[in-house]
């Protein structure tokens, strides 16, 4: 497999970063990871307007553009001999001596990874359960996608191997938070529920997404903070995430759901499969009309 990191394109295993990169070492460093549609990167524009909010508040000095990752991404895609794939764009702090700095980061080091996926077709469905490990606070005033990975690492560990269940966070104070590498939905009285950015979750960029949709189509969206019971109540509930899109929920722990036969969750996903080939941003949903 090739990779892209700091203007070329290499095999993987000539790949190098120092180990005095404070990504490395302290966790100083942001990644988006986004779709592929037949050569389109789907909300591109989305993905990079959070990655570069992000390094500016990290302090490290790189703005990505939109024509320097289509760039960079076209002959990626080329030399991995795909046009439907799953890619992953890091940028690291970069090499600085151990110690905590004040200064900005000025030598970032820019990645991207890529993996083959198959074409996108009908919704997926996965069970789901509760964790016991509580989703941390951000690190900042706000949740970034970062290199602090240790929280779902560890709720990770305790799903086990099965990759047909998501865990789900609470906060500390016991509202219901995340998925493992997910944002939640749930439906009651077709009313769509999630919770909202203050819990300290990560604002996901499908979630974004799927929260337009949804207005677009006359659904009120409420976003607010919520005890898990709340759930008992849902006649539909699904996750989503850039990769896995929307991911119909059949059973949270002893709680049954219609899974991918929720009439809401097949709707959004028919739409937002009309959408993935073609739209850099969610803004431009608006401009395309209705469905």
């Amino acid at each position: 497999m090739y990779l892209y990191m700091n203007g070329e394109v290499i095999k993987e295993e000539e790949a190098r970063i120092s180990p005095f990169d404070h990504g490395f070492l302290y966790g100083m460093g942001l990644f988006e990871t986004f779709r592929v549609y037949g050569g389109h990167p789907f909300l591109l524009v989305d993905h990079l307007e959070r990655l570069n909010s992000g390094l500016k508040i990290l302090g490290i000095q790189k703005s990505l553009t939109i024509v320097e990752v289509v760039k960079a991404l076209q002959p990626l895609l080329e030399k991995n001999e795909l046009d439907n794939a799953y890619i992953r764009l890091n940028v690291s702090a970069g090499a600085r001596g151990v110690g905590l700095p004040v200064e900005p980061y000025e030598d970032a080091i820019v990645m991207m990874f890529v993996k083959a996926l198959p074409e996108a077709g009908v919704p997926t469905e996965k069970e789901a359960q509760f964790l016991k490990i509580s989703r941390n606070t951000p690190e900042g005033p706000l949740r970034l996608k970062s290199h602090h990975y240790m929280n779902n690492l560890l709720a990770k560990k305790e799903i086990g191997t099965r990759t047909d269940v998501e865990g789900i966070f609470l906060t500390k104070e016991g509202v219901i938070a995340e998925g493992i590498v997910s944002n939640i939905f749930w439906v009651i009285d077709n009313k769509l529920f999630t919770p909202d950015i203050r819990t300290g979750i990560l604002n996901g960029i499908t979630r974004s997404f799927v929260i337009e949709l949804a207005k677009k189509r006359g659904i009120c969206v409420e976003e607010g903070f919520y005890q898990p019971e709340i759930l008992n109540s849902a006649t539909e509930v699904f996750v989503t995430n850039s990769i896995q899109e929307l991911v119909a929920i059949s059973k949270i722990d002893s709680l049954v759901l219609p899974g991918v036969n929720g009439e809401l969750l097949q709707a959004l996903h028919k739409e937002y499969r009309l959408y993935s080939n073609k739209l850099w941003s969610k803004k431009e949903i608006m401009e395309l009309g209705g469905v």
